[in-house]
């Protein structure tokens, strides 16, 4: 256990692989309630280096040169066909590059990020451990960030990043105000404390339920290969940059977008079962698989919320849509598909 992790135990959190799957007083996720969430299952790469940027460029699908400490983004990492291997949440701090990412895949990532390194000044390392990482969402999520860390010094517009002396803080995209917050083990405690006078802590589940709701997919080995970004609405999420130069998986996907070939997308759904869906789940129309799980929390209904990537034509055709026999409700996004 990390000194995090105790702290966070001391507060009535259980962990098990990384990950808060269970927090005292916490009886499941509540609509319209504030959580405070560990994030501890997300995994953080940290790169320098002269050549830091100008090796992140051609190796994703977004242009990284536009972080300037006072932005992030979101960025694919494909194979040369275009298949997704990860999806990063990309900033810059100071004079490193941090690359968020499922944490299931930090490994292997890393192992292929430095393959590709070669002769440039660049040093990739894991530093999921070294800097804290929780999250805050909800209706007072907001004023809780207020209370904290003054109302000046937040970041306004989604996508925007603040820096603060021993802080890092992103306004996160959706309809409900979201935040991340990244610092040290010297202050996270007390932050925590803070902000929890305003939320309710959480666990994983109900971080990635507001995820869900944001419409902000995630790639895991369940996934690994399956998708082309447009499929998961990277494009719609600012992820994709059509007019940067070449990066690996390049030409699949400009070809799926100036063709006009996307007949795959990603949409937010609800499904009535006790049991819950696993990413890479097969979702069924007509005895057909026609998407998959990309995402699954439960929901405050009952039941899952749940992203899906489905072919187009069958949401057209209003075909019933089944998970092991369930049938999915799918719900507006919080953002247009083009």
């Amino acid at each position: 256990m990390t000194q995090w992790q105790d702290f966070l135990i001391s507060q009535g959190a259980t962990i098990e692989n990384n990950q808060v799957t269970a927090f005292a007083g916490n009886s499941g996720i509540v609509a319209n309630q504030t959580i405070l969430a560990d994030l501890s299952h997300i995994g953080l790469l940290q790169l320098d280096g002269e050549d830091a940027a100008d090796f992140l460029q051609g190796q994703v699908t977004n242009d990284v040169k536009k972080l300037d400490g006072s932005n992030f983004q979101y960025a694919g990492y494909c194979t040369p066909k275009g298949r997704l291997l990860a999806l990063f949440l990309a900033f810059a701090h100071q004079d490193h590059l941090h690359l968020q990412l499922n944490r299931d895949l930090l490994e292997p990532i890393l192992k292929r990020l430095k393959m590709y390194v070669m002769r440039s000044k660049v040093t990739i390392k894991d530093v999921s451990d070294d800097i804290i990482r929780f999250g805050i969402a909800g209706p007072e999520a907001l004023s809780a960030m207020n209370s904290c860390f003054g109302a000046e010094h937040l970041p306004q517009q989604a996508y925007a990043l603040t820096t603060l002396a021993q802080s890092t803080l992103l306004r996160l995209p959706g309809d409900t105000p979201r935040y991340q917050i990244y610092t040290t083990n010297d202050h996270a405690a007390e932050i925590w404390a803070t902000l929890s006078e305003h939320a309710q802590p959480a666990d994983k589940g109900q971080w990635d339920y507001w995820e869900i709701q944001a419409g902000i997919p995630d790639i895991a080995p369940a996934t690994q290969e399956a998708f082309v970004p447009q499929m998961i609405n990277l494009d719609a999420l600012d992820g994709i940059n059509f007019k940067k130069g070449c990066y690996t998986g390049q030409e699949i996907v400009a070809r799926t977008h100036y063709l006009g070939k996307v007949k795959r997308r990603t949409q937010l759904s609800h499904v009535k079962s006790e049991q819950a869906p696993q990413i890479g789940d097969d979702i069924m129309s007509n005895n057909d698989v026609v998407g998959k799980v990309v995402r699954s929390a439960p929901a405050p209904e009952a039941g899952y919320e749940l992203l899906v990537e489905l072919r187009l034509e069958i949401l057209e055709q209003g075909s019933e849509l089944l998970w092991q026999g369930f049938a999915l409700k799918i719900k507006p996004l919080p953002y247009p598909l083009a």
